[in-house]
């Protein structure tokens, strides 16, 4: 049975373009949806959406070995072998651990236990228009980042209801392992630049990736005239590739003020919902296409 929602992952390929601003306007503007926020390092769509928690489940992205001081008969094998160097004095730094397992398997005593380690936590929340909103806090320190963006978008997927259209996914920067497991079962892609050097470097980096996946996707040139000569570069790219721009956002200091109070842009400016609703039906009909094709 196929699904009756449109998955769109909102990605940058840096930092800093503006891709949560307009993940929160889109799911201020959109109705009969769900929201995830897949940027588990550092989630923040949170203090824009402010929801409510009505779950949190423990995360474990693997393991972490620990040393049994009854067994142990301090031979110091398994410090002269762990090559992360998070063994000294018969303990275990549990930060410097990175889980390989090494030790146990080379202990001749069995004293050393490897167990499951929790490394963050997952929240399911409801939104003012009682949406559902999911998002996740992984430790500091801590890895397997994709593993948690996979579990946070399986948690919120495994009952989704036949009422919902759309799900929209706030994912992480760049082009790693968490953004590999976003834009896994996307339908459509929006990806948000800025007219910079590192942004135009950033954003055919993240359509190359893109490519690998066959996935299609659009851009929005955020901040689109502080650079008009790199905004026409970008313009040149996409149109050479295919990629359909699907807005432009000139440089408002509003979007400053409202981050800085918590605030979603769309609540606060009216101009700027037009212009974002404007490209929510461009991006529409974008995405209709792609799945018409």
């Amino acid at each position: 049975m196929g699904k009756d929602y449109k998955q769109i992952v909102i990605l940058s390929g840096k930092g800093g373009t503006g891709k949560t601003t307009f993940s929160g306007a889109f799911a201020s503007l959109i109705n009969k949806k769900i929201v995830i926020d897949c940027d588990v390092d550092a989630a923040n769509l949170h203090l824009i959406l402010k929801p409510k928690i009505i779950n949190r489940y423990d995360f474990s992205g693997g393991k972490k070995a620990l040393i049994d001081n009854f067994n142990c008969q301090q031979c110091g094998l398994c410090e002269s072998i762990c090559r992360f160097d998070a063994i000294h004095n018969y303990e275990i730094d549990q930060l410097s651990c990175e889980g390989c397992g090494f030790c146990v398997r080379i202990c001749p005593y069995n004293a050393i236990k490897f167990g499951s380690s929790q490394s963050g936590h997952l929240f399911e929340c409801v939104l003012e228009d009682e949406s559902k909103f999911y998002y996740a806090k992984l430790f500091p320190g801590e890895g397997n980042s994709g593993k948690l963006v996979s579990e946070i978008k399986r948690k919120a997927l495994e009952n989704i209801s036949g009422e919902i259209k759309w799900v929209i996914v706030d994912g992480p920067p760049g082009i790693g392992c968490p953004v590999n497991a976003s834009i896994a079962g996307a339908d459509y892609v929006v990806i948000v630049t800025e007219p910079t050097v590192s942004g135009i470097h950033d954003l055919k980096r993240l359509l190359q990736l893109l490519n690998t996946f066959k996935i299609k996707a659009g851009v929005i040139i955020n901040k689109n005239d502080l650079n008009k000569s790199i905004s026409d570069q970008i313009y040149e790219y996409a149109e050479i590739h295919n990629i359909p721009v699907i807005g432009t956002i000139p440089y408002n200091t509003d979007f400053v003020k409202a981050l800085i109070n918590g605030a979603n842009i769309v609540e606060s400016n009216n101009k700027v919902r037009e212009e974002i609703s404007d490209i929510l039906i461009g991006l529409e009909q974008e995405v209709n296409k792609t799945i018409n094709y």
